[in-house]
């Protein structure tokens, strides 16, 4: 499957790892649950969304080992079959390993790539750009879909890095924090990378920029696709009186689970996550990985009540496919 940032339209939907009831101990082995990935996978594209993302921060990139990570990513590239666009997370901390896992990916069946920064360091700009560099030239064609989270890479990509970013054909989009870089971001890097907005702030920022804001990310597809769903064929239609409605209510389902903390979340969002993903009852996600499997019983708390939320949801516009 060839991929263009022409291509990037709808929600890019990022799943976890479902994992073993064992998965918790450092003993556990291979602890990736297949079934329940499947069922996810079916749950997901089934609903309508319109690609599938895998090993992020919630994804437990960092706490997989290499043969479960190639485990779940044949595991996802088989399920979906070729019927949606499939990229993998490949994150390192190094460019060699980095690279290693991409060939890994794309051999497994993946159509692209999901790849953060190494980030035991921090890198500059011209850190930044020569590492995206390396993998274009190591993986030539290879959609690559950037991530930038300044929690997990110590530090936001600059504008002026974006730019140069833009001009390496296998950059496609990029996953972006929000705040208020993102209208920025946006213009700076105009048609030629996809700049990739959390689905709580897709309408706001495709209604300002139409043209160019024509995708999101979701960390929520395993929980509520459906609602999910119903905002990108909003959003694609300009509907926006739509839109908005479905906006509000991802906005109310989100609220619990950051606390009124973002930061406090950020350091907790795996176990969190765990309990956002288990109580909206779509999958059975198992439990979080070592050492990420712990939370203050509020954080957990309010994962829960998020998860909640989006069951809700997940009823009501579930009914309307």
């Amino acid at each position: 499957m060839t991929l263009t940032r022409a291509d990037i339209r709808g929600v890019v939907g990022i799943v976890p790892t479902p994992a073993t009831s064992d998965a918790g101990s450092w003993r556990a082995e291979n602890t990736v649950n297949t079934s329940e990935t499947e069922t996810m996978i079916e749950e997901v594209i089934g609903a309508g969304i319109e690609f599938v993302m895998s090993t992020g921060t919630f994804g437990e990139c960092a706490s997989l080992t290499h043969d479960e990570w190639l485990t779940f990513t044949k595991c996802i590239a088989k399920a979906v079959r070729g019927r949606v666009p499939f990229f993998a997370g490949v994150t390192t901390l190094n460019t060699r390993d980095t690279i290693s896992r991409g060939r890994h990916a794309i051999q497994a069946g993946a159509d692209g790539l999901f790849v953060g920064r190494p980030m035991w360091l921090p890198l500059d700009d011209e850190a930044i750009v020569r590492f995206y560099s390396d993998l274009a030239e190591a993986l030539p064609g290879v959609p690559i879909v950037v991530y930038d989270n300044p929690a997990a890479f110590k530090g936001k990509i600059s504008v002026e890095a974006y730019q140069k970013l833009a001009d390496l054909p296998e950059i496609v989009a990029t996953k972006h924090a929000g705040g208020p870089t993102l209208e920025r971001d946006i213009e700076a890097v105009g048609d030629r990378v996809a700049v990739l907005p959390l689905d709580s702030d897709w309408y706001a920022a495709a209604k300002r920029f139409p043209e160019l804001a024509t995708a999101c990310w979701s960390g929520n597809v395993a929980c509520a696709p459906s609602p999910l769903a119903a905002l990108s064929g909003a959003v694609l239609a300009r509907d926006w009186d739509a839109a908005a409605a479905i906006s509000e209510k991802v906005n109310w389902a989100l609220a619990p689970q950051f606390g009124g903390d973002m930061s406090r979340f950020m350091d907790y969002s795996i176990p969190v996550g765990r309990a956002r993903f288990r109580a909206a009852g779509l999958i059975d996600p198992g439990p979080s990985r070592p050492p990420y499997t712990d939370a203050p019983a509020d954080m957990i708390a309010g994962g829960e009540e998020t998860g909640r939320r989006w069951a809700q949801l997940e009823r009501e516009y579930r009914n309307k496919r």
